[in-house]
């Protein structure tokens, strides 16, 4: 078997691996938007989403960007699957974040009212503020023990503290929002937290880590590397954080409270049920990157690798989405919420350039290039605060969609640019030859959304699928032979049911 297709598999497995998982977890995630939809409505989901980002915010300044940076040293230190090799680091990140969640649970309590100011116009929700501030803390200790089993590539274990963490925060929250409707958000945010929190230590304690103690003088040498990337990382990840909480405020004094939560629960689709993806394959990518970032020509084939894989995955869901958005939505969702169909499909047609532009993304971080991580961190989040602005003021929602998805055509450009000059980076001839073929498959099924007759357009829409479906099988079928990996694993399957 050649190195080529062994890459690719390991792609495909860990992605199959994880994903399941993960539909789990979007599941779980489904039920309580549906919950927060029907319960406490629009208002109820833009409150909620205006305390979650405040929270992000403040959370992104004082995490330090520990939950990526410390992923990067401990898979750069891990040596021949022995955790010695790593322990220290370990006990040095486990410290950091014990302090980090301390910094911001004190900032989001001491500053409560004047979060409440800017947040609502006015102080009602300082005692919201207060009461959850607790959760920082939470979520730090949770990272803490995330990225051990990240780092480490412990993926069942990570998978399943994630699962479980969502499905119980899930189990107590139904009650509440029954019973309490609006008076449950703050409850259920701390009760989710609470949750991973419990789960992520569960799962981090079944790894043997040497109990060593760290002096100031050890957390401080050990801790610089992981700190410096972080506070390079914190500050791209507060500006992305920053940007979000700025439209949304722009929406909510513009179109009011019903206008966040339509456009929060919009992005909800589309960041977290259909860029789920991303966020499966980068949990064995980043690591898998950071591992090789001194080697231009290893990177440049890890990047392309990934991104073929990504746009083979992601074109069949944009297809899917088009066709079927109403219906999701509505399940979703409620019927007030059929609003968002028009933004919610310019937006997806945007994440087959995400795809791309996400996977070249990563060089900047696993290479710790901090300068112009920076420099391209400020100037995309301000493109993008631009264009969403101009997107609403003239055309409302849809208008969010539209920016969207112009923004990331801008993202792939612009980052194409950047790792061609700085790392020699370039996709070949037939990468693109390829991409050219979904993103007609992608627009074409988007066009088809605007014929009058249902039966013509859903018939067509239906044949995109199928295209869709047996394009991208074909061609991860010529990457890694689909039924050969597959018979492959019903053979071990079978070899181990013979030995018991």
């Amino acid at each position: 078997m050649s190195d080529s297709k062994k890459v690719y598999r390991q792609i495909f497995k860990t992605t199959s691996l994880f994903g399941g998982v993960q539909f789990f977890t979007i599941l779980i995630s489904v039920i309580r938007t549906k919950l927060v939809a029907v319960f406490i409505g629009p208002s109820g989901m833009g409150i909620m989403t205006l305390l979650t980002s405040t929270l992000n915010v403040i959370g992104g300044i004082s995490g330090l960007g520990i939950e990526t940076s410390a992923v990067k040293n401990i898979s750069e230190n891990y040596k021949s699957e022995d955790i010695s090799t790593v322990s220290k680091i370990i006990r040095v990140v486990q410290r950091i974040v014990f302090y980090t969640g301390i910094l911001g649970m004190l900032l989001v309590a001491l500053f409560s009212k004047v979060l409440s100011e800017i947040t609502f116009g006015n102080s009602s929700q300082t005692e919201a503020f207060v009461l959850i501030s607790i959760t920082l803390l939470f979520k730090q200790l949770s990272v803490g023990q995330l990225v051990v089993l990240q780092g480490l590539r412990k993926l069942r274990f990570l998978a399943k503290a994630n699962l479980y963490g969502n499905l119980f925060g899930l189990l107590f929250s139904i009650p509440l929002y029954y019973f309490l409707n609006i008076d449950a958000i703050i409850p259920t945010i701390i009760i989710s937290s609470v949750s991973a929190l419990l789960f992520s230590l569960y799962y981090s304690n079944k790894i043997k880590i040497e109990k060593e103690k760290i002096s100031t003088e050890l957390l401080l040498n050990e801790g610089k590397a992981i700190i410096k990337l972080g506070i390079m990382l914190t500050i791209s990840g507060v500006l992305t954080l920053l940007s979000a909480y700025l439209i949304q405020l722009y929406v909510g004094k513009t179109g009011g409270l019903d206008h966040v939560g339509f456009y929060n629960a919009g992005f909800t689709l589309l960041n977290s049920y259909v860029g789920i993806i991303f966020t499966v394959m980068s949990t064995d990518y980043f690591p898998k990157l950071a591992a090789i970032n001194s080697d231009n020509e290893k990177i440049r084939e890890s990047v392309v690798q990934q991104a073929f894989t990504s746009i083979m995955i992601i074109t069949p869901i944009i297809v899917v989405f088009l066709t079927f958005a109403s219906l999701i939505i509505k399940i979703l969702y409620t019927p007030k919420f059929d609003v968002i169909i028009s933004m919610v499909c310019f937006g997806i047609l945007g994440m087959l350039f995400r795809a791309v532009s996400w996977s070249m993304g990563f060089v900047l971080i696993a290479k710790g290039d901090s300068q112009i991580f920076i420099k391209t961190a400020i100037g995309f989040n301000i493109l993008s605060v631009v264009m969403n602005v101009l997107g609403y003021y003239f055309y409302g929602l849809e208008g969010l969609g539209i920016s969207f998805c112009l923004y990331f055509l801008l993202h792939f450009i612009g980052l194409k640019i950047i790792t061609k000059n700085r790392y020699q980076f370039y996709f070949d001839k037939d990468f693109y030859q390829t991409y050219l073929v979904c993103f007609l498959i992608c627009t074409i099924t988007f066009a088809f959304r605007y014929i009058e007759f249902p039966i013509l357009k859903y018939s067509l829409m239906l044949v995109m699928i199928l295209i869709s479906l047996g394009f991208s099988y074909y061609h991860l079928n010529k990457k890694m032979n689909i039924k050969e990996m597959l018979a492959s694993l019903t053979q071990k399957k079978d070899n181990q049911n013979d030995s018991k």
